[in-house]
């Protein structure tokens, strides 16, 4: 049982170092691709580089966003920090989210980081009780209904804009400027997919899962995430869908979350 638990510690400090490294080089290399596309084609803000596709993968990419900054607010302490990284995500998209990750594990203490399930600790808030109150998140059914709604959204964008432009596999597509969005999409849909792929105990099922988010984006995003808060019941806070399937009640003194509940798993 020893050597089990050894392998799995060390099995979770790989997989962590693993995602820190990727997410450093791809936060680096989006750095790299905007600058080379600020430099070669100009500043975005700009009509002509808004065309009906280009606003669809906009609403595709702030979606996403908007789900990785609805965990950046359970997890900072305070409002004002969490405000600012929410500006940074809208500002630099992926850049943003890369940063914000390789700092998060950069803050796990040795214990935490040489733990079976270092990744817990990375999505947890650590919260200080003389820093904020307890926030009152929001409900079960609430968060169902705003992550449906955001899906048909962009289903409802996808299939008008199919219909009005056509096929978005033509070349005269592909700016530099949405090249650029798509490298920052795809960014973020690698650090979503890090998260989907803890979550499941089934590699089929997170090849899967990870394979809609690649061909479907955030409709795929929020569809998995209805599917999530589905496993939990009305009164419980809805942060425990990050967490994975099956994990137990970990014991950390310095948060001052409520203990994972067992039942909220599939």
């Amino acid at each position: 049982r020893k050597a089990k638990e050894s392998k799995e510690v060390r099995m979770g400090m790989r997989a962590g170092v693993a995602v820190r490294t990727l997410l450093s080089v791809l936060g680096c290399l989006m750095v790299a691709v905007l600058v080379y596309t600020i430099a070669t084609d100009g500043l975005p803000f700009r009509m002509d580089l808004l065309t009906r596709w280009m606003a669809a993968l906009l609403i595709d990419f702030y979606i996403n966003i908007a789900v990785i900054g609805f965990w950046v607010v359970y997890k900072e302490s305070t409002w004002i920090m969490a405000a600012l990284w929410l500006l940074l995500l809208i500002c630099f998209g992926s850049v943003t989210t890369c940063a914000y990750i390789v700092f998060q594990f950069y803050k796990l203490t040795p214990e935490e980081e040489s733990s079976k399930d270092p990744f817990y600790f990375l999505l947890v808030r650590h919260q200080k009780s003389d820093v904020m109150e307890h926030r009152k998140g929001v409900s079960v059914m609430t968060a169902r209904l705003i992550f449906a709604l955001l899906a048909c959204f962009m289903l409802g964008t996808l299939l008008y804009t199919l219909i009005v432009d056509g096929s978005p596999f033509r070349s005269q597509l592909y700016t530099p400027w949405v090249v650029a969005t798509l490298i920052d999409f795809y960014i973020n849909v690698v650090a979503l997919s890090v998260w989907v792929a803890y979550k499941e105990s089934s590699w089929m099922h997170a090849f899967l899962w990870i394979l809609f988010l690649i061909c479907f984006g955030s409709i795929t995003t929020c569809l998995y995430i209805v599917r999530q808060l589905f496993y939990l019941s009305s009164d419980q806070p809805i942060f425990l869908i990050l967490f994975h399937n099956n994990h137990r009640q970990v014991i950390d003194l310095k948060s001052n979350d409520p203990p994972l509940m067992v039942g909220a798993k599939e």
